[in-house]
C-alpha cells in the first residue's frame, strides 16, 4: 500500500490535547490517530445519505415490567425482521434487561427502527452505532 504524506499544522494547546488522547487511547503515532479520525469522519459523512446501506448495532436497556415494553419492543423487531439480523437478551436484574439487534438494511429504515425502539415507554436507554464496509 502507498501512502501520501500530507502537513499538519495544529495549535500548541490542541496539539497537547492532541497528544494526550493518542497516549489515552493507546495509538503508536500521530499518523494513525489521524486517520483513524478521517476514517470515521468519513463513515459519518457516508451513513447521513438516507439511501445508503449501513451495518451495526441497536443497544439498548428497558424495564420490563413497564407498560406494555416487551410486546411494543417484538412488533418493531418483527415490523424489521429484514433489517435484523441477530438479537441478543441480556437479564441485568429482576427487572432490567439489555438487548442487542445488529441491523444491515438502508440507513433510513435502520435510523427509524432505532428511533421508534428507543422511544417506548420502558427503554431507559438506546445507542444505534452504524457503519459501513464501503470505507
Amino acid at each position: 500500500m502507498t501512502v501520501e504524506r500530507v502537513g499538519v499544522s495544529f495549535e500548541p494547546e490542541l496539539l497537547e490535547g492532541f497528544d494526550a488522547l493518542i497516549k489515552k487511547k493507546r495509538y503508536t503515532n500521530r499518523s494513525e490517530a489521524i486517520r483513524d479520525l478521517v476514517r470515521r469522519s468519513l463513515i459519518e459523512a457516508s451513513v447521513e445519505e438516507d439511501d445508503g446501506e449501513v451495518l451495526g448495532t441497536l443497544t439498548y436497556i428497558y424495564n420490563h415490567h413497564e407498560g406494555d415494553v416487551n410486546n411494543r419492543l417484538l412488533e418493531h423487531q418483527h415490523g424489521h425482521h429484514h433489517e435484523i439480523l441477530f438479537t441478543t437478551h441480556v437479564h441485568m436484574d429482576r427487572d432490567m434487561c439489555l438487548e442487542v439487534l445488529i441491523v444491515k438494511g438502508s440507513a433510513a429504515k435502520v435510523r427509524g427502527l432505532a428511533d421508534n425502539i428507543k422511544a417506548i415507554k420502558g427503554v431507559k436507554h438506546g445507542e444505534l452505532v452504524i457503519t459501513t464496509r464501503d470505507i
